[in-house]
């Protein structure tokens, strides 16, 4: 974990970070504000950022690589609700207003390299910056809006009716993620996942 403006690659990092869908509008003085706060890190494939049930959160501005959001239930049954690639976020923004445990946890599905801050330093900035607050809880409430459709979607939708939905909706992430990560995702198994490739139901 290395600070931002400490960072070797400090310069492509932050025209990377500029990039992000939440960061892009920031002026520049708020650019300067904000990156004195940000921390560097990378992740292992598989590792868990956020862990299902604690109250330590923080903000994720993934660089490189994807997230992944996972719900489990008492018995170890999984369910990935999301998925999140460059330029785009995660969070616990929502269970740190509710003052609720998270609800999920957030693991890297391929080498990950993220800025992130603490919710309480994030929190903190957007008070300063109504009109960045405001755009940042538009888009938390359309990935909520996301992950149900995607639930709904499961139900609805049969399977190749589900891969092709997610291959319209995310085209640049349908070739990168690892065949179990999408067969998990999408309620398949990595076998039917092949078998509808092959039969050209795809």
């Amino acid at each position: 974990m290395t600070q931002l403006a400490a960072h070797p690659q400090s310069k492509i990092l932050r025209l990377q970070l500029r990039q992000n869908l939440v960061l892009q509008h920031l002026s520049a003085a708020q650019w300067l504000e904000f990156e004195s706060l940000l921390e560097i890190s990378d992740y292992a494939k598989g590792e868990t950022l956020e862990h299902q049930g604690t109250h330590s959160m923080e903000q994720y501005f993934v660089i490189d690589g994807v997230l992944k959001r996972v719900v489990s239930n008492a018995q170890g049954k999984e369910m990935i609700l999301r998925f999140a690639p460059e330029t785009d976020i995660d969070t616990s923004y929502a269970a740190w207003r509710l003052k609720t445990p998270m609800p999920y946890s957030i693991r890297a599905v391929t080498k990950v390299r993220a800025a992130k801050l603490s919710m309480l330093q994030w929190a903190a900035f957007l008070e300063r910056h109504v009109k960045i607050k405001s755009e940042f809880e538009l888009e938390v409430m359309r990935l909520m809006a996301d992950v149900m459709a995607h639930t709904i979607t499961l139900h609805l939708l049969n399977a190749p009716g589900r891969v092709q939905r997610f291959t319209r909706k995310h085209p640049e992430l349908a070739e990168r993620l690892p065949k179990k990560e999408l067969a998990s995702y999408l309620n398949l198994s990595p076998e039917t996942l092949s078998r509808l490739k092959k039969r050209g139901k795809i």
